[in-house]
């Protein structure tokens, strides 16, 4: 991806006290602001939201949201950059991402947003005035192909794991990937928000001009409602997670026709949905 100043690991000097106290160095994932604006014929730019990142396909994030939250179509981005304005400092660049639009958005951000227009690494429905809206970004038709069976689904989990090399080095990130029916993993990326993981996977299909749509999102952890909805929003067909999901999560993918699958390992799938 595009080169940043921020990096998605910081080294920092630790001490590890057990038996003994030793000093080494290691290393921790990196979490930082990420502005996302948004510009069209007319506007120049405009800020649509701010989130706590691991930095790293920052571009991807920046297209990915605005898609889950119904503002852009795939045909309507131009490009995206990191902004040059000569205010901000060197650092503060790397960590402003603008969106430019062909059109106007498929609604203004006012809409949707709240007037804070920001969210923490844990969050994906904050800032959204209602649930209802929410409910709004949901395709027009569900995912229409094979799902994989419960044997590939068991197999999931362990491939997303063998792929996330950046909790290898820091044990402090999640991951999503998309798979086939057939559970080849096709896509895999990691955040300190499950949230931006998402955003990214999305951001990278539009970006590379591929269909949002997939048959499986695997989760490195729990299914909250927001993953849900942008899982829907992208036209998912099944959601394979590590962890449990939520009272919403699982009405959600109900009402989205989409195959719900928590607590998932080699032996055991719990299914919810579908």
């Amino acid at each position: 991806m595009t080169s940043t100043s921020a990096r998605p690991t910081e080294r920092v000097r630790v001490q590890v006290h057990g038996e003994t106290t030793r000093r080494k160095e290691d290393r921790v994932i990196g979490e930082e602001p990420l502005e996302i604006r948004l510009a069209w014929p007319g506007q120049s730019g405009e800020r649509v939201w701010v989130t706590m990142r691991t930095p790293g396909n920052d571009f991807e994030l920046a297209a990915g949201n605005l898609f889950h939250e119904g503002l852009v179509s795939p045909q309507s981005i131009l490009r995206v950059a990191y902004c040059t304005d000569a205010e901000l400092s060197e650092e503060e660049r790397f960590n402003v991402v603008t969106v430019w639009l062909d059109r106007p958005p498929l609604r203004h951000p006012s809409q949707i947003l709240s007037s804070t227009g920001t969210g923490s690494s844990a969050c994906g429905v904050c800032g959204k005035e209602s649930l209802e809206q929410v409910l709004q970004l949901r395709p027009a038709a569900p995912w229409q192909g094979p799902v994989p069976a419960i044997e590939v689904v068991r197999e999931l989990p362990d491939k997303l794991r063998n792929s996330q090399t950046l909790f290898d080095v820091t044990g402090g990130v999640h991951a999503a990937g998309l798979a086939d029916a057939d559970g080849n993993l096709l896509l895999v990326r990691e955040d300190v928000g499950r949230h931006n993981a998402v955003d990214k996977l999305a951001g990278a299909r539009l970006l590379a001009h591929q269909p949002s749509a997939e048959a499986v999102l695997v989760l490195s952890g729990r299914v909250g409602f927001e993953l849900v909805a942008k899982a829907a929003a992208s036209g998912i067909g099944a959601i394979v997670a590590v962890g449990a999901p939520t009272s919403l999560a699982v009405r959600l993918a109900a009402e989205s026709g989409i195959a719900l699958f928590g607590f998932t390992s080699p032996t055991r799938a719990v299914q919810y949905a579908g």
